[in-house]
């Protein structure tokens, strides 16, 4: 349940991004796909406290985390892959 939550709050925080892009940046597909150029590394930064927390006080290994890790930071960073993607061609 918890690594559903995260990817949640990734999913929160490309959300965040996008509108603040939209917002600051005005129409057009330039100011998102900067705010999805943003998103991909804080989310990374996000996902990897989260990995630290499960090894330093939840006391798993890195080992065990590393795949946790990476289906977090992957499922929302995909979907911002294919919006920037989509945003691009057209």
């Amino acid at each position: 349940m918890h690594t559903v939550l995260v990817i949640l709050g990734g999913f929160a925080l490309l959300a965040v991004c996008l509108l603040a892009g939209r917002g600051f940046g005005g129409p057009g597909a330039a100011p998102l796909i900067l705010a999805i150029k943003a998103f991909l590394p804080l989310w990374f930064v996000g996902a990897g406290i989260n990995m630290y927390i499960g090894v330093a006080r939840a006391g798993y290994s890195v080992t065990e985390e590393l795949p946790i890790f990476l289906l977090i930071y992957a499922v929302p960073a995909a979907v911002a892959g294919l919006l920037w993607w989509r945003l691009a061609k057209g």
